[in-house]
């Protein structure tokens, strides 16, 4: 008794520790990326202590590389190579992202947070701002030290990438005469602008914020610890960014969007009404551009060639390697290696010959305003995941390579009865609740956007813009199982109507889908009776926690010397997720017809044993394989040559819901 009295002890006392550990961890983050443009100030004694004193690489030991990574960066920096600070900073500009990476690659061979802490703390007073948030971002998503580290909202803590200049303007004001201030910002178009009907999608903070997120979770260049399924997960986040923006399209009488053209125009051009921090404004892009080369980056020829090759890849099934050695295509893993090529990250069989699709079409399109560099304009839209869905020729882009991997998904066979049908379960019906979605105001913090001093008092600045959410809704599933077992069930809504109300068939609508949902459930024999609700999602998050609250919280938390009040459940630890209030597309006024999908499949989809709810639909379960074993879209991921394939599956469920969309909420 008396040995589980001291082991109970010191479980409370490990606990405490921990907690206590990860409330400092929390604060040293915070600290490190609030007010990045400005020194860090004396309150934060150790951190402004580490960046005068601290001596990076001086002990091999602090690093699991020996420091190398460290020494490297420090010379770099003496020899006056780095970019300077308040300059623009682009993750497209290749010496600017080798300059990134360089801190990266420093955080992540730290052999403890003591050393992490130190390190950060002495190269943000020393290279460009940007690469340094880039960098802490990247780390700390990747780094086993700071799992638990909530990351503020990006647009808290570089709000220049996400707010409009004139608001920006009016918080400097509200500094400058000591008066705050809460300022409407408006989106960029105007009515004489059919695409201004969708910006509230395009321009919502929360799904630039999971865009780079995404980004961050699974970048191009990682050449760490493999990542599974990263260039299909590439496909698939893309694939429903694009069906996610043709329901909102549909919902607003708009035509689904068209693909870009590199032979043809720009029809719709795009002004961003942005300013960088440093680096002047956001280049505009007028109406029927037509394309340019671009000088240093591509010409238009080159990305039609090397799109010509993919395509040639496709038609005969295999991707060449270098070594002239072929990487069959034609099965259900070849679309994760057509999306490493097509991205193109270091996963990619034959850079030189497939090139770099996404990456080189982000360039060129952000450059059309300035291509030759003759006015010395900084980087567009596209060249920032932070800002590149603002721009309507996002989604252009994004159909064109869509439908590049539609073609390879299309080439592969329809599914058969056997693949699809589930015998052990029938869905007896679905009762599906109100669906409906509202604009609301929402607030974010601009206090990152202000240089201040320590002897400057700060004012409370922020700006709200309006926002679409939905109502909570809840779904049941009514079962009938012959027997118990764990079983996959999977969830997608798809417009049933296109743009002039002509019904969609099947082989149509399954390209639109949209996944709601994946999850894996225990059905008992007989009948039961299954309840979802909304807030559970697997693709989706809630809303960060703000960055006042997060330093608010976490500097309590270590004052009292105990636990932080937020939860450390991947919700909130994982910036990678699509915004929970945009699951739904916003639908119409006299509500907007949609077919509502239930599948069910054996419980062996599932890679693992348990699978939590959290946000692995979009992005994975971060250091582990891909929870569910059949490929993303799975079963609508390949066409459909006859619709009484489905129609007579006992394991599919099929209706018509209606999603409303009310003025007020």
């Amino acid at each position: 008794m008396k040995w589980t009295a001291v082991v109970a002890a010191l479980l409370v006392v490990v606990a405490t520790v921990a907690a206590d550990e990860d409330a400092h961890k929390q604060q040293v983050i915070n600290r490190l990326l609030n007010r990045i443009t400005s020194p860090i100030p004396s309150a934060y004694a150790e951190l402004k202590n580490a960046a005068e004193t601290y001596d990076p690489g001086h002990d091999d030991s602090h690093y699991t590389d020996g420091g190398e990574a460290a020494r490297h960066l420090v010379q770099e920096i003496n020899d006056h190579r780095v970019l300077e600070q308040h300059h623009w900073f682009s993750l497209f500009n290749t010496r600017q992202r080798e300059e990134a990476l360089m801190l990266v690659d420093v955080l992540l061979h730290a052999a403890d947070f003591d050393t992490f802490e130190h390190s950060a703390a002495y190269f943000r007073e020393r290279i460009n701002e940007g690469e340094f948030v880039y960098a802490i971002y990247v780390a700390v998503t990747h780094s086993p030290l700071t799992d638990h580290v909530v990351l503020p909202p990006l647009y808290e803590v570089t709000p220049h990438m996400f707010t409009n200049s004139e608001i920006i303007n009016k918080a400097y004001t509200a500094k400058m005469t000591q008066t705050p201030g809460d300022f409407n910002m408006e989106f960029t178009g105007t009515n004489k602008n059919e695409e201004q009907r969708v910006a509230y999608f395009g321009e919502d903070i929360g799904m630039n914020s999971h865009h780079v997120h995404w980004h961050m979770d699974f970048p191009f260049w990682w050449n760490g610890e493999h990542i599974d399924r990263k260039g299909e997960l590439f496909f698939w986040i893309h694939h429903q960014l694009t069906a996610r923006f043709d329901a909102e399209r549909l919902s607003n009488w708009l035509s689904p969007v068209d693909e870009l053209h590199w032979d043809r125009p720009i029809k719709d051009g795009f002004a961003p009404h942005t300013s960088y921090k440093f680096g002047g404004e956001f280049p505009t892009r007028p109406d029927n551009k037509a394309f340019d080369d671009v000088d240093g980056v591509a010409r238009i020829r080159d990305l039609l060639i090397i799109e010509s090759r993919i395509r040639d890849a496709i038609a005969h099934g295999y991707i060449e390697k270098e070594d002239g050695t072929h990487v069959n295509i034609d099965d259900v893993h070849g679309i994760d290696v057509l999306g490493d090529v097509i991205e193109s990250s270091v996963y990619s069989p034959n850079v030189a010959y497939y090139g770099a699709l996404h990456n080189q079409a982000h360039r060129v399109l952000g450059a059309q305003a300035d291509p030759h560099g003759k006015f010395n304009m900084s980087p567009g839209v596209m060249e920032h995941f932070e800002t590149a869905t603002r721009d309507p020729a996002f989604f252009r882009l994004h159909k064109y390579m869509d439908n590049i991997f539609k073609e390879h998904k299309d080439k592969l066979p329809a599914y058969s009865k056997e693949e699809l049908q589930y015998t052990n379960v029938q869905i007896t019906g679905v009762d599906v609740g109100e669906l409906s979605t509202y604009f609301e105001d929402f607030s974010f913090d601009l206090g990152n956007a202000l240089d201040t001093t320590e002897t400057v008092e700060d004012v409370k600045v922020t700006a709200h813009v309006s926002r679409l959410n939905h109502k909570p809704f809840t779904y049941k599933m009514h079962l009938h199982a012959n027997q118990a077992e764990k079983v996959t069930v999977r969830v997608f809504i798809a417009p049933k109507y296109d743009q002039n109300l002509a019904p969609l068939e099947i082989n149509q609508a399954r390209w639109f889908a949209i996944a709601l949902d994946t999850f894996w459930v225990d059905v008992a024999a007989g009948d039961s009776v299954i309840e979802r609700s909304s807030s559970d999602s697997n693709v989706a998050i809630p809303d960060r926690i703000s960055f006042p609250t997060l330093i608010h919280d976490t500097d309590e938390a270590v004052a009292a010397g105990g636990q932080l009040s937020f939860s450390v459940d991947g919700h909130n630890t994982r910036g990678c997720g699509h915004p929970q209030r945009l699951l739904l597309p916003k639908g119409t006024t006299n509500g907007m017809d949609f077919h509502f999908d239930v599948y069910i499949s054996s419980g062996e989809d599932s890679i693992h044993d348990h699978v939590e709810d959290g946000n692995h639909g979009y992005c994975g379960m971060h250091g582990q394989k891909y929870p569910d074993k059949k490929p993303m879209g799975f079963p609508y991921d390949r066409h459909i040559s006859d619709r009484r394939m489905y129609d007579g599956l006992k394991n599919l469920h099929t209706q018509t819901v209606k999603i409303f969309h009310h003025e007020e909420h």
